[in-house]
Parts: C-alpha cells; structure tokens; sequence
C-alpha cells in the first residue's frame, strides 16, 4: 500500500478490522431478498377522514394543491417511503402521506394498512445519507456522506472525511459520481469516481512538517445491501491519487464500511 508523504500509521489493531468485515459479511448474508409489497397492495381505496391532502412531491416540503373529500376514490399508483402516488377519479395525480393513506378504506370497508419503507423503496429513493470508518493508507478514518439519484442508476455524492493517524491527521472532502448497474438488487455493487482536496497537519515533532493542501482524485467499487425499513450497510474501495506540488503524484488506498439512511 502507498503511503502519503508524512507518515501515518494505524492505530486500530488488525484483529479489530477482520471483525468489522467478519462482522459486516454476516449481516449482509442473513438478508434474504424479500418484497414486502405486493403488486395487490396497489389498489383502489376510499377516502374516510374528512378529506386527503395531496402534495406536488413525496415530502411535506412540497405544496399541497389538491383536496378529495370523503366518500371519493383514489387510485393507488407508487410508493416512495412513507409517501404514496394517487390518481382521483378525475385523473389529478399527487402524493399523499402514508398517515393519512391508512386512514382510507379498502373496498369491503375495512381500514387499510401499509407496511414500513421496503426494497422497491430502496430502489426508487433519492437522498442518501451515511457514516462510514475504515483504513486510508494506514490511517483511521471516518466519513459521513449525503447522495442524491438522478435516476435509479447514477447518484451525486458529496464526502466529508476525518483522517486520524499517529503522526499527522487531516480532512478529505470529495464529490463522488457513482453507477449502479442492478440497483433493483438487495445487494446491490456500484463503482465511483471523484475528485476533491485532501488537508493534512503533521503533529508536533522535534522539527515540525508543513501543511499541506492537495487535490485528489480517486476511482473504487463497492456494494449496497438493503437491510430493513430505511437502512442500509455499505462497504466500498476507493484508489486514491494525490496530485502534490513535488515531482512524483501519490497513491492511496482507502476501504470504508459503514451504515446509511435512505428516504
């Protein structure tokens, strides 16, 4: 493995990382690929409170610009969390809450119930957001991320890392493009690439290093398994190279597991 010019050595002791991976590959066997809606569950339902707000977009941040009253009907089209699209009878189309959605009744009458967010849910999200750990070129390193999915194959990812080593630390901020070729799958693989800047700041030394601000680029791969309601476990590799000022680039490599929240 490459290392940065300063030296960075790792704290965590091996044992604990093959855990983490021992530990990580266990739970990502043990989630066997389950839908947990039906094609039936999308139906016609009646409206039974006083009346159903329908939104522009799945989130109460999107206006509401249309009301059905009681005793109407709404066609059940997509689910998107713990948001539904519904069609009137009428043709109007917007998204409803999944609080309001159980309060409707099915066609013999009886209230109708939805589970929690589910793969389809996973599949079709849009945000993303998690926190990572792992070794980057022999240092601890911890990273939080936010994404957004263009479409259910490419997503935009902003990074911001804490990089702890013995004789320096430092901070990474990235942004990320990454691909997912079968993102319908509860494993699902994807690959990376991005670029952004890297800090380090040596430690105090009996002759002190310089600061050092660099840019980087990086290509990796990894794998997304859907594990319930809203969560997911991520691992990735990442290959890193650091464009510095002196004659030769350097070369990083990073791994990364962690745990994500999607909505």
């Amino acid at each position: 493995m490459s290392e940065l010019n300063i030296t960075i050595i790792l704290s965590t002791p091996r044992s604990i990382r093959f855990l983490l991976i021992a530990v990580f590959a266990f739970m990502a066997t043990t989630t066997i690929p389950k839908l947990a809606l039906a094609a039936d569950e999308y139906r016609t339902v009646s409206v039974a409170d006083p009346y159903l707000e329908m939104h522009t977009g799945p989130g109460r941040g999107y206006p509401r610009f249309h009301v059905v009253d009681r005793g109407n009907s709404v066609e059940i089209l997509k689910r998107r969390t713990d948001w539904f699209l519904v069609r009137t009878e009428k043709g109007k189309e917007g998204w409803v809450s999944k609080e309001q959605m159980e309060l409707t009744l099915q066609r013999d009458g009886s209230q109708i119930s939805f589970g929690h967010a589910n793969l389809e849910d996973f599949t079709n999200s849009k945000w993303e957001t998690g926190l990572l750990a792992g070794d980057f070129g022999g240092a601890n390193i911890i990273s939080a991320y936010g994404g957004y999915s263009l479409n259910p194959h490419v997503a935009v990812e902003v990074w911001g890392s804490q990089i702890l080593g013995n004789f320096s630390n430092g901070w990474m901020a990235s942004v990320n493009v990454v691909h997912e070729t079968w993102p319908d799958w509860r494993i699902s693989p994807f690959i990376t690439l991005g670029a952004g800047v890297i800090h380090t700041e040596p430690k105090s030394t009996i002759v002190q290093g310089e600061d050092r601000t660099d840019q980087v680029a990086h290509a990796g791969a990894g794998f997304r398994v859907y594990a319930t309601r809203r969560f997911i476990l991520r691992a990735e590799f990442k290959s890193y190279v650091v464009f510095t000022s002196r004659d030769e680039n350097e070369e990083v490599e990073e791994w990364k597991v962690g745990f994500a929240f999607f909505f």
